[in-house]
């Protein structure tokens, strides 16, 4: 008897830990990889999304008050999904103890649409899978609903740039804490640092995986100042949809079945470039003129978002697809753009292949360069994007929406780091010697050819958008632009690279032909200060941002009150309170017509 009620209380425990597996008489107990999460509601049915390490043969959505409803999934295998020698999954905690070259990791993703949904109205669902041996899995029991109407007060989380950094998981779990249960998440780019890395997404073996964080399922320990706390980030997307835009960590570079995954996701080749190469190979390459032969390898030769794309659902009647769109959401249009860049190193040094030059060693071999922070997407004006977004504020949805928010990764204003250089197109310049050899490759960024300030942002002020929502520099910080747009920078959810103000200076070229800012932010605008409980310097004076490492935040856009809600956490005082540090009014526009 005693034996008996040791090991149940074992496996009570087991089953009480979100990340175990569960050993019953030798045999393990087969798990989903995730928890379902939402995707796509309409105005009668919502896509149910989750993973599994097995193909299976039945995948459904039992839903209703008692589960008596059912929606079968349609299941696809994720096509690029890697670990590698960096990878931190399963036993290898150091660089290389299982993996020594990128390995191709088998899962499914399944997707199912519950459709008859009243919108307004929660209902119980949970996902099952069987097994290829006939095992079943059963996640536990979650709410889902339509989208909702028109004038229901809704509670959105504003977050960004989550990279599996050390607080993301405590952000996220005080984010539950404090306003309970959100109706939905715009998530500004940033999701994970590789995106062909399954553990990143899944289970990294730090506790701070993608999925996990925003299901309340991680196991991040964090110590600061001799104190030791274990996090378990939110259960938020379980019962409420995610919208992300596309960042620069959603795009890997030039594909290989050798080189590591960081080294691809540092090595993406321009479009143009990679063209240019296969115009010169095209009769070995693709003797046969094959269009998908030739896509197929200028994808692998240049970039792609192909993870990002195979893992969510978002709208795809943009000419970008799903990498940028726009949405009804209750009272709120959302517009996500593809704004983002690669990020390269600010370094002048001879090794640097980064922002302003090119490796020395790479001088005579340009198929290794780096091309300086090339924009992955054009959005300048004419270009495609532009064109789409130019229809979309124009469009009655838009236009008769109560409030208007756009979203993109890549900063508009903003005292961080990554705002410099100029947000356009590298200008390139080789210096030859008398024998015409190249001595340098440099590249300069027209500040007045930025392509957010002198393009995109007039048409934002212009159709009265109320918020420009951004990340990419992991601070949070807030101006107000002409027309009253409010831009909010809340990416400060685990680290940061700091905040330039004052004599604090950004890592910039000296002697350059353009003048960069090093302190400020580089557009003109002045930051606004925190108007609850600003942040204070070591001389207790009140700053207007917040660049930190120990301190996390979150922000709340509430449609019932019309107002963008900034907290914080300190992790340095995990018994302490969350508290709000900032709050505005979205200014709602006058009725169309």
């Amino acid at each position: 008897m005693l034996l008996l009620t040791g090991l149940l209380v074992v496996l009570m425990g087991l089953l009480a830990s979100p990340a175990a597996t569960v050993f019953l008489f030798g045999e393990s107990r087969p798990q989903l990889l995730t928890d379902p999460f939402l995707q796509l509601p309409t105005a009668d049915s919502v896509r149910v999304v989750w993973f599994t390490e097995f193909a299976g043969t039945q995948h459904r959505v039992e839903y209703g008050d008692n589960l008596q409803h059912q929606a079968i999934a349609q299941t696809t295998k994720l096509s690029r999904m890697r670990e590698d020698q960096k990878s931190r999954v399963g036993a290898q905690v150091e660089d290389g103890q299982v993996y020594q070259r990128p390995v191709a990791r088998n899962i499914w993703r399944h997707e199912a649409i519950v459709s008859g949904l009243t919108a307004g109205v929660r209902v119980p669902y949970r996902v099952v899978s069987q097994r290829d041996d006939g095992r079943w899995v059963k996640s536990d029991r979650f709410t889902l609903t339509a989208l909702p109407p028109a004038g229901q007060p809704l509670k959105i989380l504003l977050t960004s740039d989550h990279q599996q950094m050390p607080l993301t998981a405590t952000n996220l779990q005080k984010v539950v804490e404090t306003v309970g249960q959100v109706d939905a998440v715009f998530l500004a780019g940033d999701l994970v640092n590789i995106p062909d890395r399954a553990s990143e997404w899944f289970d990294e073996n730090q506790g701070g995986a993608f999925f996990p964080s925003l299901q309340g399922r991680a196991n991040r320990t964090i110590e600061r100042q001799g104190t030791t706390t274990t996090y378990r980030g939110g259960a938020i997307i379980q019962s409420a949809p995610l919208f992300p835009a596309t960042g620069n960590h959603e795009v890997m570079g030039r594909f290989s079945l050798e080189t590591g995954l960081n080294e691809q996701y540092n090595d993406p080749y321009p479009l143009a470039e990679a063209a240019r190469i296969y115009l010169k190979q095209a009769n070995r390459i693709n003797p046969n003129n094959d269009p998908n032969v030739r896509a197929a390898w200028l994808k692998d030769h240049s970039f792609n978002t192909d993870s990002f794309e195979e893992i969510f659902s978002l709208p795809s009647e943009s000419p970008g697809g799903e990498k940028y769109f726009a949405l009804t959401f209750g009272d709120v249009r959302l517009i996500s753009l593809y704004a983002t860049n690669i990020w390269r190193v600010p370094s002048l040094n001879p090794d640097a292949r980064g922002k302003y030059r090119e490796r020395d060693e790479d001088l005579t071999n340009s198929e290794n360069w780096g091309f300086g922070q090339h924009i992955f997407e054009p959005i300048s004006k004419g270009s495609p994007q532009y064109n789409w977004l130019q229809a979309e504020l124009a469009s009655p949805a838009f236009r008769q929406a109560k409030y208007r928010v756009v979203m993109f990764h890549h900063p508009a204003h903003s005292l961080g780091d990554n705002i410099v250089p100029a947000y356009t197109d590298p200008v390139q310049f080789i210096d030859r010697d008398e024998q015409n050899q190249i001595q340098s490759v440099r590249y300069e960024y027209p500040l007045q050819n930025d392509y957010l300030m002198r393009d995109v942002l007039p048409l934002l002020e212009q159709a009265g958008v109320q918020l420009v929502f951004y990340g990419h520099d992991h601070v949070w910080n807030r101006f107000i632009g002409p027309g009253n747009v409010n831009y909010l920078e809340s990416s400060n959810v685990g680290n940061t690279y700091n905040a330039f103000l004052g004599k604090k200076r950004r890592a910039v070229p000296i002697g350059f032909r353009e003048k960069y800012p090093a302190t400020g932010d580089p557009n003109g605008l002045l930051p606004i200060f925190p108007n609850l409980r600003p942040f204070l310097d070591e001389a207790g004076r009140p700053l207007p941002y917040l660049a930190s490492n120990d301190i996390t935040a979150f922000s709340i856009l509430d449609t019932g009150t019309g107002t963008v809600s900034s907290y914080a956490f300190d992790a340095r005082q995990p018994n302490s309170a969350v508290f709000k540090f900032d709050e505005f009014p979205l200014i709602v526009p006058k009725a169309e017509g």
